[in-house]
């Protein structure tokens, strides 16, 4: 991920300043992160009181604290990209923090494509038992962390082990062994796949869902529009948001990957222009974040009832402590 780096090109004029980029891309960060952090501790601290009564909540919560971990790394990633920042802390980022904001970014896709297939499952097929266990839902849950992390961070970090001094580093990729570099490439393309799979999922279920809904309001006879497009607009939302966020850095991802692994590319000013667009479009991509907890309002009842009624208990505790130290 870091861009503060050197760039070498055939005419420097034309192309763009891998510095102020480097800036730029690091104030986004920090702009994201106080946002995504508040709204993330909220959620946290409400499915701590939320119990795991049912498959939703269990991949609810998991999605939750992926997206609170990912919260995390923001930081760690917007300091280690300022040009200045010293080599040991961009080496750490690249091969610990930013190897672990992919791994926790794609661990909340996957889960956001596990609770479109839990709502499939428990509005067009309510009759199946088995996708509404929660033992079940718990040991995919726990699968699904240890394959991302198995997959995607552990063989990354392994391979990320190269030394390099402050005039040999380009980028993390200088810092892979050539196992590593083979491996990053393979590894992206097959995380692309993965996500254009889960996307299928999303959109395939959600769109099975409006439509047993709305069909499940003509056959009872019922002529509710505005419930109709209420869940019209639920979907609609869901499906915009997921797009909007991922869709963009994964269209990108591919060609920037093959011209990262090319060494003589660092010439070329095209690449530099994949670089910043590869940064820009995750950057986006990190920002669901600070979209996922209001979609959990929107979409999930359990959780906007359980945020009413602490926000309610907090508001009295505060008002009766006020109260307590007027009266002294």
């Amino acid at each position: 991920m870091n861009v503060s780096v050197t760039t070498a090109t055939n005419d420097s004029s034309n192309c763009i300043s891998s510095k102020e980029n480097a800036v730029g891309l690091s104030v986004l960060y920090l702009l994201t992160f106080p946002l995504a952090l508040l709204l993330n501790s909220v959620a946290a601290w409400v499915s701590l009181h939320l119990k795991s009564t049912t498959t939703f909540i269990v991949y609810l919560k998991n999605l939750i604290c992926a997206d609170l971990l990912l919260t995390l790394m923001l930081p760690f990633i917007a300091v280690s990209d300022l040009p200045g920042a010293p080599l040991w802390l961009v080496l750490l980022s690249c091969q610990f923090f930013s190897v672990l904001f992919y791994t926790f970014l794609y661990t909340s896709i996957t889960f956001l494509g596990l609770i479109s297939l839990d709502r499939f499952a428990k509005i067009v097929t309510p009759q199946s038992k088995i996708a509404q266990n929660v033992i079940l839902s718990s040991g995919i849950s726990v699968a699904v962390w240890m394959t991302v992390f198995g997959i995607s961070a552990l063989p990354t970090m392994i391979l990320s082990n190269k030394k390099v001094t402050v005039t040999e580093y380009q980028s993390c990729l200088d810092i892979k062994v050539p196992a590593g570099v083979l491996y990053h490439k393979y590894l992206s393309i097959y995380l692309n796949m993965y996500f254009w799979c889960v996307s299928v999922v999303v959109a395939g279920c959600y769109i099975c869902i409006t439509n047993k809904v709305i069909q499940s309001f003509r056959n009872s006879g019922s002529n509710n529009s505005k419930g109709k497009q209420k869940i019209k607009l639920r979907v609609f939302m869901v499906l915009v948001v997921f797009f909007a966020s991922f869709g963009p850095y994964h269209i990108v991802r591919i060609p920037y990957t093959f011209q990262q692994v090319n060494s003589d590319s660092y010439a070329d000013c095209s690449f530099w222009w994949g670089k910043l667009a590869k940064e820009l479009s995750l950057w986006l991509a990190s920002n669901n974040v600070c979209v996922d907890p209001l979609l959990y309002v929107f979409i999930c009842r359990e959780f906007n009832n359980k945020l009413l009624s602490l926000l309610n208990n907090l508001s009295q505790t505060l008002a009766f402590t006020v109260e307590i130290y007027g009266a002294k």
